[in-house]
């Protein structure tokens, strides 16, 4: 019997539970997106995704953002800006999320990846998230991290240390 036969009846008999694959919570696959968004290669946010279970190849990761379509627009003038970064562990490697987050609406801002944490690479993202959205008169939500104060500072922005309240809202996206 040709192959081709086989087709022309039922196809109750196609065994297609190989295909089929437990979706990740909408957590993690949001924070595969984010890490993708913020710069990191389909490659490395797999391998990230790979530390939760979750294993998925690039091309599946690449539909998620491309229907998600997060990408943070610009043109925001919000009151507040609730700022923080988290170390990401790629492989061997670390990186630095930096995030913005209207704590209002609680949408991300600008999101940016840094090989290092400094200053200078904070700077690098203020000037961003300026450049994107008018955050002149906003006042930022900030930890205790130094680098970050003085970017602050040389920007002439802005800036409360705040552990919690309104602050929160950037430690959700990054607890997914």
């Amino acid at each position: 019997m040709a192959e081709i036969d086989r087709l022309s009846g039922a196809s109750d008999w196609i065994e297609l539970e190989f295909v089929e694959k437990e979706e990740p919570s909408r957590e993690l696959m949001g924070y595969g997106i984010e890490l993708h968004l913020a710069g990191l290669s389909l490659a490395e946010t797999t391998s990230v995704l790979e530390n939760f279970g979750i294993d998925r190849c690039r091309s599946t990761v690449h539909d998620w953002v491309r229907k998600a379509d997060l990408q943070p627009a610009n043109g925001a003038r919000p009151d507040h800006v609730a700022v923080d970064e988290t170390v990401i562990q790629a492989n061997d490697q670390r990186y630095w999320l930096l995030a913005a987050v209207d704590p209002a609406t609680n949408r991300s801002l600008h999101v940016r990846l840094f090989p290092t944490r400094t200053t200078a690479v904070t700077k690098l993202f203020l000037s961003d998230l300026t450049e994107k959205h008018d955050v002149a008169d906003a006042v930022f939500l900030i930890d205790s991290a130094p680098w970050l104060k003085a970017a602050l500072h040389d920007f002439g922005l802005r800036f409360h240390h705040v552990t919690h309240g309104k602050r929160n809202s950037i430690e959700r996206v990054f607890k997914g």
